[in-house]
């Protein structure tokens, strides 16, 4: 079949509003605090001929790609926790420099290391993610159940290098997220054996993939995640464009997506196009057990989204537990805090 020409747009790092995964009505602790970052003042575009099986977005490639990760290196001490220390620290992804969170508990380490959850965060506008400071009241519960956190950036997320492109129409999050991995399995006081993902809102999308594509993790959580099939995630930028709610580095998102239609069509006129693109056509793989939380007041990412992939998951025989929080918003809130004892009690069970 003849090539066909997808035009995928490479996205600026605007100075814009928060965009679906904001966190900024939850308390101070989890909104983002701006820091240096590196600013693109032109605008680039990337043009690449693809067929249908040689795009990047295929499971299938994203599996045969390497992911070297890392030797992670301490950047900067930052005050600790209450039995945990945190680092602001570094890892290479693709010859970026990626910045990350890192949290390790004091106290005797256990035989074999401390068990790890690899952190991944929604979306937060890209100049205004702090590593230091955003997710803090979703990665305090975690680190100070005993566990290493390790919470990367993204490219040209906070002050790490490269543009940002999400996950809908790039695999570079998701490449960053695997060398994170591959990182964190070298740390010194890390259990490798015993690794948990965790993802939210965006990061949830990242954390399908990645168990798609790995047996790495020993059990993971997604909550309140964008991880509908592609036709839905089409609906879903189309219902947010027509409702004006998208701005900078999301409406880059969008205009991307749209792109890609035109390439290929929509996903019910070319599902092969999509479904190897479609994390959700891949669930046999899966071998982790999945946690499931979602609010039934969000407004920013369909909750059908959630409830589909359960019964996915159920029909797919694999193990998977479902949890909504009556009048509960995108952030669990104000659940927050049961919803993350529930995520800790989650890792307990299978990490410890």
């Amino acid at each position: 079949m003849a090539n066909i020409i997808l035009m995928i747009l490479v996205l600026l790092l605007l100075i814009g509003g928060v965009g679906y995964s904001s966190l900024s009505h939850l308390p101070s602790s989890i909104a983002p605090t701006p820091q240096s970052v590196k600013h693109i003042t032109s605008k680039p575009t990337i043009t690449a001929t693809v067929s249908k099986n040689s795009s990047p977005l295929t499971i299938e490639n994203m599996r045969n790609k390497s992911y070297p990760g890392s030797v992670i290196t301490i950047e900067q001490t930052l005050s600790a926790g209450i039995n945990y220390s945190r680092y602001i620290v570094a890892y290479q992804s693709e010859g970026l420099k990626i910045y990350g969170l890192l949290t390790v508990p004091i106290g005797s380490k256990p035989t074999g290391g401390w068990p790890v959850i690899l952190f991944n965060h929604g979306y937060i506008l890209p100049a205004s993610y702090s590593t230091a400071n955003s997710y803090a009241i979703m990665i305090d519960p975690l680190a100070s159940a005993g566990y290493i956190v390790f919470a990367p950036d993204y490219r040209g997320n906070g002050g790490s290098d490269g543009t940002p492109l999400q996950p809908y129409i790039s695999p570079v999050y998701i490449t960053d997220s695997m060398n994170a991995l591959a990182s964190i399995k070298k740390y010194k006081d890390a259990n490798s054996q015993k690794i948990g993902v965790f993802g939210h809102s965006m990061g949830g999308n990242i954390t399908l993939h990645e168990l798609v594509m790995t047996h790495d993790f020993k059990a993971a959580e997604l909550m309140a995640g964008v991880v509908g099939n592609e036709a839905g995630l089409a609906q879903w930028w189309d219902q947010r464009f027509a409702a004006h709610s998208i701005v900078g580095n999301d409406l880059d998102t969008y205009h991307a997506f749209e792109k890609m239609i035109e390439a290929h069509g929509a996903p019910s006129t070319d599902p092969n196009y999509w479904n190897a693109i479609d994390p959700t056509q891949f669930l046999s793989f899966i071998n982790a057990p999945v946690q499931i939380q979602v609010g039934s007041a969000d407004t920013e990412v369909p909750i059908d989204f959630s409830a589909s992939l359960k019964e996915s998951l159920q029909k797919a025989g694999k193990n998977v537990d479902y949890n909504i929080y009556p009048g509960a918003d995108h952030n669990l809130a104000p659940d927050t805090t049961s919803a993350m004892a529930t995520t800790v009690a989650f890792f307990n069970k299978y990490l410890k």
